[in-house]
């Protein structure tokens, strides 16, 4: 168990005190948000066992919140709680993996070509405002930085869009595939070429191409897994 990445979380005791329920739910949201991270990041890499009485000890928290935040990523599918066995980590079979990032593909696809026809100019600034910090934490060599920015962007596009059927099927299946996405990263021709990437699709919005900016994304979301199933050695099909 890794301890630097909790340092921030809730003080020891701090979820016994009598609060509002406000507050409770902040707490609530607040592990929830801690966890993800911690999975997202590999600290807690597929298939681990989740101890439930560590992670209390360890976030200052009582069983309480902890286990209402498993739930909540139990349904997000980023952990499987078995009975009698508890929480672990979900493990993705490479067939999934493949299958998903397919998918996602052509979901991130038409979200480009929808936000090309929609996105507002208050919007096209905030996207290429993160896409500058994205940038900059990649000449820091800052992998963490870069990626949330980087996942800023793809959800302001799906946002700009402006379909909440497509925004919402976005959210759910690409929480399964974020530790992914975070690790094909992790090689310096994988990560240049991602950044290639963010930039044609700039260009592309600015020109409001949404047959171009559909098909870089397309194009990006397939490098991607190609990428990972490269990790997981498996291979692509033909």
């Amino acid at each position: 168990m890794q301890n630097s990445a909790v340092e921030q979380a809730p003080v020891p005791g701090a979820a016994t005190i009598s609060v509002p329920k406000l507050e409770r739910q902040h707490l609530h949201d607040t592990v929830v948000e801690h966890l993800r991270h911690l999975i997202v990041e590999a600290v807690f890499p597929p298939g681990t066992k989740l101890n439930e009485r560590e992670l209390c000890e360890t976030m200052g928290i009582s069983r309480t919140p902890l286990r209402e935040a498993l739930k909540v990523l139990a349904v997000e599918g980023l952990i499987e709680i078995a009975p009698n066995r508890g929480a672990s980590v979900y493990k993705m079979s490479t067939l999934e993996v493949r299958e998903t990032f397919e998918f996602m593909s052509g979901l991130e696809a038409l979200a480009g070509e929808l936000a090309c026809e929609r996105i507002t100019a208050e919007e096209l600034a905030e996207i290429k405002a993160l896409h500058y910090a994205m940038l900059t934490c990649k000449v820091q060599n800052d992998l963490p930085g870069y990626y949330s920015r980087n996942q800023q962007i793809h959800d302001k596009i799906n946002q700009a869009a402006r379909n909440s059927v497509l925004n919402q099927t976005y959210l759910s299946m690409n929480r399964r595939l974020q530790a992914l996405r975070f690790k094909s990263n992790f090689k310096a021709d994988k990560w240049d070429r991602a950044a290639h990437d963010h930039e044609e699709m700039i260009k592309a919005l600015e020109a409001r191409d949404g047959k171009r900016l559909g098909a870089i994304l397309r194009q990006h979301l397939l490098d991607k897994r190609d990428a990972v199933m490269g990790m997981l050695g498996a291979g692509t099909p033909d």
